[in-house]
């Protein structure tokens, strides 16, 4: 018996996954499998995914597939934080990072995924109490400086020992998997999935110490914006959720093992080459 005998699926706010959702569609149709989307995702397109909230697509599905890009990726992975359930990504358009097939090869890893020939990567989250609310990252949570209001000048106290001080553009708590999206284009060090760790990255520092730390999983890191600094924005995975003036802080700690993302065989060195166009002593003759 396969495993999979509900699909849910996450979709691109405006990218084109009418292909996609009709291989998904046929494909389920075949095997009485049953597919869920969110309303306002499916609701866009003439199909039979049958609607459903989000609490109840995470409790139903036994695969969640994201259509679209990494940002895609990283809110499907948010949706199912902390349960097992399997994510897929599906590539449309652009390369992802990411994502692990284009659409042309969904039917093939659908039925490998439902006969068990897949393996799981698990991937670390960074979390955040802002307010009342409490966020979810798979990249990055970002203190960035606001235009017009200074610099981000931010205490960095790791496991309750204070230990650098930064002005900078941003200062950039980052997972793993965030290794390569805003903590790179900063500076910071590529890291494997695999290594379950956090990095603290300034962007742009005019610090006399401007260099990367990385930080054991198991230790709490708290930020804290100083008197000399100017409001800053929290940015969770890219989005703007807050905004911290002088005197405030945020403590972030890890959540190992938050999400697992369907591979099929590449390795994450094969997809940094590619995505970030990694050239030199690998090709050295």
């Amino acid at each position: 018996m396969g495993m999979v005998g509900t699909v849910g699926l996450v979709l691109h706010p405006r990218r084109d996954s009418e292909e996609a959702i009709g291989d998904i569609l046929r494909w389920a149709d075949e095997r009485r499998v049953t597919v869920l989307g969110l309303p306002e995702e499916v609701g866009r397109i003439d199909c039979s995914a049958v609607a459903v909230d989000a609490e109840a697509l995470v409790e139903r599905a036994d695969l969640l597939v994201s259509l679209g890009g990494d940002g895609t990726m990283l809110r499907t992975m948010r949706l199912i934080a902390g349960r097992p359930t399997p994510v897929l990504g599906v590539n449309l358009g652009r390369l992802g990072f990411l994502a692990e097939i284009d659409v042309r090869e969904l039917p093939a890893t659908l039925s490998a995924i439902d006969g068990h020939a897949y393996a799981v990567e698990p991937r670390m989250a960074i979390r955040a109490k802002l307010g009342e609310e409490e966020v979810t990252a798979f990249n990055d949570i970002a203190l960035a400086r606001i235009p017009g209001e200074g610099l981000a000048v931010v205490t960095v106290t790791p496991a309750g020992d204070p230990f650098v001080r930064y002005a900078a553009d941003a200062v950039i708590v980052a997972t793993s998997t965030g290794s390569t999206a805003y903590s790179f284009s900063a500076g910071g060090p590529i890291v494997s999935p695999r290594v379950e760790a956090v990095l603290v990255v300034p962007a742009a520092a005019h610090s006399v110490f401007n260099r990367a730390l990385v930080l054991p999983a198991d230790e709490e890191v708290t930020l804290e914006v100083m008197p000399t600094s100017g409001r800053v924005a929290v940015e969770v995975d890219g989005a703007v959720h807050a905004h911290l003036c002088p005197g405030d802080q945020v403590s972030i700690v890890a959540v190992p093992g938050a999400a697992n993302v369907v591979r099929l065989g590449t390795t994450f060195y094969e997809r940094a080459r590619r995505k970030l166009g990694v050239e030199g002593s690998s090709a050295v003759g």
